[in-house]
This record gives C-alpha cells, structure tokens and sequence, in this order.
C-alpha cells in the first residue's frame, strides 16, 4: 500500500498550494503518521534529522505527536522546535541543512488543519506530489501509543529573532506606535517582540485561546470595523496582524484602513530596491505600472509557483509575493538580509513600516500606481459544483462575461492561467478561482477606485452564488 491509497479513503483530503489539507476528522493518526513517514522515505534523501514545529489550533498537538512517530519510524532524528511561526521553522531546518514539516491549517477554519513540508531544497514543489504518493507505507509502523510531545528545541525562535534584529537599522520603527492584534496567530508574540526591539511602542490587541481564523485574503467585516476601532481609540500609526501560522501579513494605515497584500508586497519590494518581482497573475496591475522594477513575472496562485519562478530569475535581488500577504525573498540582495524562499509575514511588515517612518502608512500608499483590488469566496459544500461552472465557461466568454461582468459587459481579452481572469474593455478585471485545496471559489476584481472594485466584487459575486444556489 502507497500514500495514494491511505489518502485515498480521505474523501477532502488533498494537496494544495499550501501543502496537504483536509478536515481534521481525515487527519487521523493513522494518516499523519503515513503522510510522515512517505515524506521522510520518499523526498529527505540521507537527511538525518527532521524538523518539527506547528501552530496554536486545537488538533496540532495531536497532529505533530503522529507525523513525529511516522517519521522516527523512518529513522530520523526529529528536532520539535514548538509553537512557532511557519518561517521560523523552515529558516531553522535551512541552519541545519535538514527537511521539515509545519502542522498548520494557516486560515481555514478550526475544523481543518493541514501539513506543510520542506525538503532540504525548500518547500514541497508540485513535482514532488506524486513521488511522495508513490511512496510505500511500512505495514509495521503503529499509532497505538503515541508519547507526549518534548521540550521544544529553542533554537528556531532565537535563529528567527536573531534574523531581524538588525534589520532594517537600529530604532528603524522608534517613531510609530503600532498595534499588534494577537488573536490565535502562532506569530504573536514574536511579532511584539521584533517591533520592539526595532523601537516601536507597540499595543497588544485582542489575545485569544480559542482558534481565530484570520484570513489575510478575504478580510472579514468584523475586522475592517475593529481596525477602524482600535487605531481611533489607541491612537495609532498602525496596525498589523498575520494569519495563523504567521507566513501572510496584514496592514492597516493610521486610519484603519487595511491594505490588500499584494500593496504590501509592492511596497516591499520597492523599500527592498527588488530588480525582479514574482507574483501570482491574481495581484495588482499597479506592479507593472509603478515602474520600479526591471522585471515582473507572473505565475499561477500559490507559493510552489511563485518559488519555482523565482529560482529562474537572475535580474538583481528577486522578490517573490502573493495577494494574500505572503512576501518570499530571494537571491541577488547586498546581504543584510539572508534569503528566505518562502512566505514570511515579519518580513513585509518591518520593511513597510520601516519605509513609513516621518511618512505614514497611507502616503505609501497613495503614492503607487491607483489601481485597486478586492477579493471574497463562496464555501460550498463540495468541490464538484464550482469544478462543473468552471468547465462550463472555460470556453464560452460571453457567458464569461455575463457572469462576472453582468449583462452587456464586453470582454478583452482572458487569462486562463490559474482560474479565468477577465479584463473587460473598460480596464476592469474580474477572476473566478476554485481554491486548490478547499471547497471554495474565490473571486477577485479590479478597477481604478475602490468602490468601483467592491461593487464589481459584489455584484460578481452575487451573480455566481445564484448560479450555484448558495448564500454569497
């Protein structure tokens, strides 16, 4: 029997851009402890010993005790560095040269969780998917009694601390007051810390024990209303926060508006003086338009693609990022920060405020290219109505464009190169997107002001919601 098979019987379990993902009540014991030891057996080559670390939702404890037993069984060392943020890890095991696994779900909600793995070479490339499923499973390894977990290894956090230490320049933030909201993200307190250190005066926000899913992407309602809230009462500069397991960056100004992540990379990159950027086709037209960088390549949504676009660029310091907050770091830089290929929430959130300092967030802001962009989904109960839309208006653009545009709405030109971008006559853009590893459809739009892109957003959404009978 292969992993194939054990995932078989999982009926939502399945890679994604993000790893392996999938109810909790798939994840058994049984199937983490598969999924780890195909891993180690399959990708870790003569690695000797396996990092592991995971986030603060309810079912990672249990989750970590059985890929460490899948994996000691494969016969790795396994360093368990704790509750720590997903970059923190990866940068951990690139120290010791070793491969890694991250039991995160990032934002989806508490009833699901996933894991995200790193070869010696970095993270888990969509090639590598199928040679991990190939991969036999030892009929004699056994989940029947799993040993607690141990003492972290303390190594991870004192490396990523370490990181940012110095960067971008001593008391680079001693101006701003800056509020961190907490929530359940694994980077929290790092995040405090860091900010301090870099001389910001820094308010912890809303602390939770219980599991909040924050997605950087889709920004909920509750927390455009509590940025407002909170920067009006606590007089901020900003605000900032990361998803769950602390890779994807959120931004508010100092008047509490958040800014889409794909602006914060853009900002970013500049404040990084980035030669080549790197980023899915879902971001922001204003990447081309602001004229900063010598080059700009354009990939499928998700952090394998990104990170597989980036290893072919050789035009100066290379920055890779997402819609969704997540700011990856190549090659090419003057060295004061070491490369980091993959997504790091610390990263665009330091150099953004570092590069707001006598300025602020919004001035940034305004002075890039303005387009702007939104972006929500529909949960759906499976994934088989949304694939049924897609394959219907793959080929059918006037369809398309009714969908998305409305009635009359007169198509450019479309960009099938993950989902179905549509660039309408008139500039605007709408993108329908099932995600690869949920059952969800994601629409983005695009348009010259901000209430031009909602109300696109609104009523597209609108639109595909009634088309598949359910609740937008």
């Amino acid at each position: 029997m292969n992993l194939n098979h054990v995932i078989a019987g999982q009926s939502e379990l399945a890679f994604g851009t993000s790893g392996l993902r999938g109810p909790v009540v798939e994840l058994s014991a049984e199937v983490c402890a598969a999924v780890a030891y195909a891993f180690c057996t399959a990708l870790c080559g003569d690695a000797r010993q396996l990092v592991v670390g995971h986030d603060l939702r309810p079912s990672s404890p249990a989750i970590t005790q059985a890929c460490i037993a899948g994996a000691e069984h494969a016969g790795l060392e396994v360093v368990y560095v704790g509750a720590l943020p997903t970059p923190a890890v990866a940068l951990y095991a690139a120290s010791l040269a070793a491969p890694a696994l991250v039991i995160t779900g990032s934002h989806i909600p508490f009833d699901r969780n996933g894991i995200k793995f790193y070869t010696i070479a970095g993270e888990l490339t969509k090639s590598d998917e199928p040679v991990m499923l190939g991969q036999a499973i030892d009929a004699q390894l056994d989940v029947a009694a799993l040993p607690a977990l141990p003492a972290p290894d303390g190594g991870a956090e004192a490396l990523y601390l370490a990181r940012y230490a110095d960067w971008p320049r001593p008391a680079a933030l001693a101006a701003l007051r800056v509020g961190v909201y907490q929530h359940s993200g694994v980077a929290r307190d790092l995040l405090v810390a860091v900010l301090e250190a870099a001389g910001a005066d820094v308010v912890a926000l809303e602390r939770t024990e219980h599991f909040v899913p924050v997605d950087t992407e889709a920004v909920s309602a509750t927390d455009v209303a509590k940025a407002k809230q909170w920067v009006a009462e606590q007089q901020l500069d900003a605000l900032v926060t990361t998803d769950g397991d602390g890779d994807r960056a959120m931004l508010a100004d100092q008047h509490g508006n958040w800014l889409r992540g794909d602006v914060v990379g853009l900002l970013t990159a500049i404040q990084l003086q980035a030669a080549t950027v790197v980023c899915p086709v879902s971001c922001t037209t204003a990447i081309e338009t602001a004229g900063k960088f010598t080059r700009v390549v354009r990939t499928k949504i998700g952090s394998p693609y990104v990170i597989a676009g980036m290893a072919s660029e050789q035009t100066g310091l290379v920055v890779g990022f997402e819609a969704n907050g997540g700011v990856l770091l190549g090659a090419g830089g003057n060295g004061a920060l070491a490369p980091l290929v993959t997504r790091d929430a610390m990263l665009p959130i330091v150099a953004v405020l570092a590069a707001s300092a006598g300025r602020g967030v919004a001035a940034l802001a305004a002075a890039l290219p303005q387009r702007f962009t939104a972006s929500d989904r529909l949960q759906l109960a499976s994934r088989a109505p949304m694939e049924a839309l897609m394959a219907s208006l793959a080929s059918d653009s006037a369809a398309l464009g009714a969908l998305l545009g409305g009635d009359g709405a007169a198509v450019a030109s479309v960009d099938a190169t993950d989902g179905l971008r549509v660039t309408f006559a008139g500039g605007d853009i709408a993108h329908l997107r099932p995600s690869g590893n949920a059952p969800e459809l994601r629409v983005y739009t695009e348009a010259a002001s901000h209430a031009a892109a909602a109300s696109l957003l609104a009523s597209a959404l609108a639109r595909v919601a009634e088309r598949l009978g359910v609740v937008a």
